[in-house]
């Protein structure tokens, strides 16, 4: 088994509502692993862009740990809490290295912020675009910030995207938005990039094209890829199938072989 990037135990989110309480998450036990594609599965309220929200970052759990592992151990020393009990993690699983696990559930919003500028890109179903900037501009908006960034350019050929560097959002198709959306989130060369229904806002053939982005970038720089959808077919593309319900993983699927994306009808 590669890498532990993540490790989530007893994750539950409550949200109080005036005389009732939410139960978002009610226990959520996960793994995920480096350069793995895993697809979360769930129907809407099953806490999938809960969990989401809290492996990023953009919300903290009400209850249990969430230990963050970077790539590179020397972010361990100065990024957020250490878990205390990180230090016993299973050694067959994580070097020594590895065992400074950073412990998201306790960080303070400074510190939440820099993990995502740092360690998560992210790709929702609405792509967040800056009308006034070109694509490319858009892209640097992420990577005049980062540590170690591809060029705009880079990223955007990454996509496919590269004869586009000039154009405004305006005069892109949906798909073509959604790709420099990613080329965003990759540019900053994350150790994970978190997928909220991405093919959501887009018809078949241009949803096909996206996942097919997203796939290369997962096999080609290894970086590791989490979408949470509600299309079961989506699923047939992942290492693994996460499956959620009333806030529980229901079941974890293996998938023996990865079908690619231009394979998936729906």
């Amino acid at each position: 088994m590669s890498r532990v990037v993540f490790q989530a135990r007893g994750l539950k989110r409550f949200y109080p509502m005036g005389e009732i309480t939410i139960q978002a998450l009610r226990g959520v036990d996960l793994e995920l692993h480096a350069a793995e594609l895993v697809v979360m599965l769930g129907a809407s309220g099953s806490g999938k862009s809960t969990l989401l929200n809290i492996l990023g970052g953009l919300d903290s759990p009400s209850e249990g740990s969430l230990l963050y592992y970077p790539s590179d151990p020397r972010d361990s020393q100065h990024s957020a809490p250490r878990h205390p009990a990180s230090r016993h993690y299973n050694s067959n699983r994580a070097s020594p290295a590895q065992a400074q696990g950073i412990d998201l559930a306790r960080a303070n919003q400074r510190e939440l912020t820099r993990f995502r500028r740092h360690h998560v890109g992210f790709v929702f179903q609405f792509y967040n675009l800056i009308s006034s900037l070109t694509a490319r501009e858009n892209v640097a908006v992420v990577t005049d910030i980062s540590r170690h960034p591809l060029s705009p350019e880079e990223a955007l050929a990454l996509v496919g995207l590269e004869h586009r560097l000039d154009h405004f959002p305006s005069q892109l198709s949906g798909g073509e938005q959604q790709r420099v959306a990613i080329a965003r989130a990759v540019a900053k060369q994350p150790d994970v990039m978190l997928c909220d229904e991405p093919t959501g806002a887009l018809d078949f053939q241009t949803g096909i094209r996206v996942l097919e982005v997203l796939e290369r970038i997962n096999r080609e720089t290894g970086t590791t890829v989490a979408i949470i959808t509600h299309n079961e077919v989506i699923g047939d593309m992942a290492d693994r199938i996460v499956r959620l319900r009333d806030g529980r993983v229901e079941q974890l699927q293996v998938n023996t072989q990865r079908r690619m994306p231009q394979e998936l009808r729906w």
